[in-house]
């Protein structure tokens, strides 16, 4: 099969590979009809290469159909439509039980120290092959992926993988009350969505700040109030209190984590880094990794005391300077972490329906050929050509 692969920093190739076989009977393999780019492939793109090997298969946001079930397998049938959460999750677990899918016992990490297995998602996070492919092998048959209708095109589903449920979760946890007012770091594909999940729950000021003009004009055509960080440097955040009595935001979502622009230090660090050979890099990366911070610094400058930030951009750093003092003083409640995609499957797969409240149906900006992914991670990390959100078609003839 045709998958994307990592060969080093800013190259991604599309290469032969050996199809994924049942090796388990309750193992499912799906052939890939949708699965996108997410912002977090591009950490592995350009930072993350200390933990991954050549030839790794990329992407945790993939649907398809079930082309084979192992002998187990009792809640699917060869031809049904899924999608695949990014956690691999077993479902059974106390964790999962829990709702927290993403810290999943049975396929925890522990010999790093980390949670839950991820789809295509380095060797911290399992190093399981991912859904970039035109085949996926998906254990957990009866509970990991989730049935969805056949009938509407792939874009009203294919987000239920990732970015319907990170955006879900990071404004359920920034919790602003209703009436209340929630500014949003970022209109990336994560940000963006947080923006429209904030205002069908009926969070009266949403305020999306960026610098990127398309990402700011999607947003305001969605009803979000914009602040263009290039216009509003370093009067932003009098900008946002004159919106909200005052004081600041009631909660702050961070949709943009470690590679935030304005933050000279942390990015010379993660390119000396980047250097290093992969024996010296993975280490130190793990107990001094430094993450760009300007975007976490302004979340605190800018939300209200006793307001909440939530986090859903990713950080890596382990010696990351953290304003604890000001967190203290200003009284601020700090929610993170992967999202739990199957805890919000219930909340989300009602508004997936012919009225499409949150636009998932226009929400991909470019639509591409597998095999122009290299092309495609260029122009996704340098936001050129209006590249909000790219979803690849295994299927489509380049």
């Amino acid at each position: 099969m045709r998958a994307v692969t990592w060969h080093g920093r800013r190259d991604v190739r599309v290469d032969t590979v050996p199809d994924p076989v049942i090796a388990d009977p309750e193992d499912v393999i799906v052939q890939i009809t949708s699965t996108g780019l997410c912002g977090s492939d591009l950490h592995l793109y350009e930072v993350m290469g200390p933990f991954l090997s050549e030839g790794d298969i990329l992407g945790h946001e993939p649907m398809g159909v079930v082309a084979a079930k192992g002998a187990a397998v009792t809640a699917l049938d060869t031809g049904d439509r899924v999608v695949v959460p990014f956690n691999v999750s077993c479902g059974t677990c106390w964790m999962c039980e829990q709702g927290l899918h993403s810290q999943c016992e049975t396929t925890q990490n522990r010999e790093q120290g980390m949670g839950a297995s991820l789809f295509g998602y380095t060797a911290l996070y399992g190093q399981v092959p991912g859904g970039q492919a035109e085949f996926l092998r998906v254990p957990f048959g009866n509970r990991l992926p989730i049935k969805v209708p056949a009938g509407p095109p792939d874009d009203r589903f294919v987000f239920l993988s990732d970015v319907l449920p990170t955006a879900w979760q990071v404004v359920e946890y920034a919790d602003p009350p209703r009436g209340g007012s929630l500014v949003v770091l970022g209109l990336g594909p994560i940000g963006d969505m947080a923006c429209r999940v904030a205002r069908h729950r009926g969070i009266e000021t949403v305020i999306g700040i960026d610098l990127v003009p398309e990402r700011l004009t999607r947003a305001a055509q969605r009803g979000v109030t914009t602040i263009d960080l290039r216009d509003s440097g370093k009067d932003t955040v009098d900008a946002v209190r004159a919106m909200t009595h005052g004081r600041g935001a009631d909660a702050v979502v961070d949709a943009v984590g470690m590679e935030a622009h304005g933050a000279p230090f942390g990015k010379v660090a993660q390119r000396l880094v980047g250097f290093l050979p992969d024996a010296l890099a993975a280490p130190l990366m793990r107990t001094a990794g430094v993450d760009r911070l300007a975007a976490f610094q302004l979340a605190l400058a800018l939300v209200r005391r006793g307001g909440t930030i939530s986090l859903s951009g990713v950080y890596g750093g382990m010696a990351d300077p953290i304003p604890m003092l000001q967190l203290f003083d200003k009284q601020v409640q700090l929610r993170m972490g992967q999202a739990n995609v199957h805890r919000w499957v219930p909340d989300i797969l009602p508004l997936l329906t012919d009225d499409d409240p949150l636009g998932t149906e226009g929400f991909a900006t470019h639509r591409v050929p597998l095999e122009d992914a290299p092309d495609a991670y260029a122009m996704f990390q340098e936001k050129r050509d209006g590249a909000v959100k790219v979803v690849f078609d295994p299927a489509m003839n380049g």
